[in-house]
């Protein structure tokens, strides 16, 4: 039993399997067409929260530079403050005083402080110099 076989069967099975790559290679063709569209279009959207998200940080960078600099301007003042104080600087002339041997009543005169300041100033210096 010998079976032969015809002479078309080669070139049909050979033209099937043509189709058939080209079947597939149009299906690959939407798909990547498809893949491509979707990544253009996430890339796009990523684009656009990347460029929100720069925003908003540049904004909040400027906010924080403007803060520090209002915060170094306090400071400044604060301490521009604190070296002008007038009873600062009467306390540190009172203090000077008793280490050159003022007492009581010159503190009072000459720093223009009451008696309990006087006498406070003084018996801090005298603790301090014992």
């Amino acid at each position: 039993m010998s079976y032969t076989i015809p002479s078309w069967l080669p070139w049909g099975l050979t033209a099937v399997a043509i189709g058939l790559v080209l079947v597939q290679g149009v299906i690959h063709g939407r798909q990547i067409s498809a893949l491509r569209a979707s990544t253009k279009q996430r890339c796009d959207t990523l684009g656009r929260e990347l460029h929100a998200t720069t925003s908003g940080s540049m904004g909040v960078g400027q906010r924080l530079v403007a803060c520090e600099r209002q915060l170094h301007e306090l400071r400044n003042a604060l301490d521009e403050m604190r070296q002008n104080d007038p009873l600062r600087i009467s306390y540190d002339e009172a203090a000077r005083l008793v280490d050159l041997g003022a007492d009581i009543d010159d503190l009072m005169n000459t720093c223009g402080i009451s008696r309990p300041e006087a006498e406070l100033v003084s018996a801090l210096k005298k603790r301090q110099a014992a």
